[in-house]
């Protein structure tokens, strides 16, 4: 008899959307540098470890997509907050342009994840179009150096933060309630 597995989509969307949020609120500049601390200790446990956990049970459950998103996503912040720790405790220094070459990596890969969520909803390609659009900004900002563009970028963070949330949120609840409660916004194939 093999049991049923649990969906680890909600919980990989709200590692990756609250992660976001606290990062974008401090490259909107809503909140202070001191919350750099609670973003590097989320990046490192909640948006990494426990995102990745959620990837690694994507892949069990059969979804490729669920799997490559949350495991790099988790990978990514993972690699983030230790990229900020490090830089506190003085082990190096990170430009900007440095900071800009890894985050334009991240931005070319989610681009062709982008291309995938067209294939399952239209919630996922909104999330993930207002991720792209949050990288782009945040590259253009820190490899051409224009701070109020890394503004702007925070602020689409928030929005992508927000539509993460809602599709966690509509994926849960359809499940606990047994019928679409949030729209997610279905695509139809062609067969």
């Amino acid at each position: 008899m093999s049991k049923k597995l649990a969906n680890p989509a909600p919980l990989g969307l709200a590692c990756f959307a609250l992660t976001t949020f606290l990062l974008s609120a401090i490259n909107a500049e809503l909140a202070q540098k001191d919350l750099v601390g609670a973003v590097v200790s989320c990046a490192l446990v909640y948006g990494g470890v426990v995102q990745t956990m959620a990837g690694m049970w994507e892949i069990k459950a059969g979804s490729t997509f669920g799997g490559v998103a949350f495991s790099s996503y988790g990978g990514f912040w993972t690699t983030f907050g230790l990229i900020l720790l490090l830089e506190f405790l003085g082990v190096w220094t990170v430009s900007p342009t440095s900071l800009g070459v890894f985050l334009l990596a991240w931005t070319l890969f989610t681009f062709y994840l982008w291309v995938g969520t067209f294939s399952l909803n239209k919630a996922l390609v909104s999330t993930f179009t207002l991720l792209l659009l949050t990288f782009a900004l945040l590259d253009i900002g820190h490899l051409a150096d224009i701070p109020i563009i890394n503004v702007v970028g925070g602020y689409v963070g928030i929005l992508c933060a927000l539509n993460a949330w809602y599709v966690s949120a509509a994926t849960l609840l359809s499940e606990l309630f047994g019928r679409e409660v949030l729209p997610l916004g279905h695509i139809k194939r062609k067969n």
